[in-house]
């Protein structure tokens, strides 16, 4: 009989943090994709500061001896230096007997712009605030163009979606910060806003989103575990697996 092959593991590589929160955040994201496919073993491993680093769990599962196949999937949001270089980087790195392939990063995805809306009904808006609620679309911010251009694009888009107006904001390396945007909205004339943070967990740049959103109306939660996150990670690594299984005729 021929045998069914295994699927991929799926390693979600996430940057780290000294904040303690951080990590507690990425793990309860991984518990909701283990919760939304119960057969897939999912693994978690962190470029800096906290355990257990990605090279270990790589390591850990050549190990084991039967594991051949992984999806290492970044948790970022854009396509910047760790997904170009560090994370590549760390993988070459990686037991020879094992067969990588490197996933997708999570945006854009119109499943994260839900989520950012979800986190904003959360924090207290309504669909019926939209036409008169400008938002920030507050990133953690990079020097690399094309991460900045995406987040630029992803305010666009989601401007059409009916609120007053978007406008995109970073903590760091690009401008404008999180406070001149709001500035900038209550000039337009929007009754109120708000401020959505578009980083996945808690930490020292995602404090500094919240210090400058001090004059706006509403400052939503970090996308943390949401569901549609946790769906984006599931495409992100089905679209990785498929070459993968193909080469193994499955």
């Amino acid at each position: 009989m021929r045998r069914t092959p295994v699927p991929p593991v799926l390693v979600v590589v996430a940057h780290g943090s000294r904040d303690p929160r951080h990590a507690a955040t990425v793990h309860a994201l991984v518990r909701r994709v283990r919760s939304l496919r119960p057969g897939l073993r999912v693994e978690t491993g962190f470029l800096d500061f906290n355990l257990p680093s990605v090279q270990g769990v790589l390591e850990s599962l050549a190990a084991e001896g039967d594991v051949r196949d992984v999806v290492a999937l970044p948790l970022l949001l854009t396509r910047a230096f760790h997904a170009k270089a560090d994370i590549p980087a760390v993988l070459r790195k990686a037991p020879a007997r094992l067969r990588i392939r490197q996933a997708e990063v999570l945006g854009p995805s119109p499943l994260l712009l839900s989520a950012l809306e979800r986190r904003l009904y959360e924090a207290g808006l309504t669909p019926a605030d939209k036409s008169s609620t400008g938002v920030v679309l507050a990133s953690a911010g990079s020097t690399d163009p094309e991460a900045i251009a995406v987040i630029a694009d992803i305010a666009r888009e989601w401007r059409h979606t009916g609120w007053c107006a978007v406008r995109p904001a970073f903590a760091s390396a690009s401008l404008p910060r999180t406070e001149d945007a709001v500035g900038e909205l209550r000039a337009l004339g929007c009754a109120r806003v708000a401020v959505a943070p578009y980083v996945l967990a808690p930490g020292f740049l995602p404090d500094r989103i919240a210090r400058g959103a001090a004059q706006a109306d509403v400052l939503a939660d970090v996308l943390g575990p949401a569901p549609e996150v946790a769906r984006v990670l599931l495409e992100r690594y089905d679209a990785a697996r498929m070459p993968m299984l193909s080469a193994l005729g499955a």
